[in-house]
């Protein structure tokens, strides 16, 4: 499935949509919401998970440990 996302200015109540060359779709379905002024902001949900990440912090994992670890386990089997 291609997804196109655009913010389009509306004038008069109306907007014009241009399809990128190659776009073959017969049918679209066109979903249509108020943006917020500025378009680069974060999402609320996406700041709640970086306040939880912040409140509650977690000790980073080395990769490179980890497998070390897990290697010496399946040697244990």
């Amino acid at each position: 499935m291609n997804a196109i996302r655009q913010f389009i200015e509306v004038k008069n109540n109306t907007f014009q949509v241009i399809l990128p060359e190659g776009f073959t779709a017969k049918n679209v379905e066109v979903i249509i919401m108020p943006a917020e002024e500025n378009n680069n902001s974060i999402a609320e949900w996406q700041k709640e998970i970086i306040r939880d990440r912040i409140k509650n912090p977690q000790i980073p994992v080395d990769a490179f440990e980890m497998m070390n670890e897990i290697e010496k386990s399946i040697e244990k089997l």
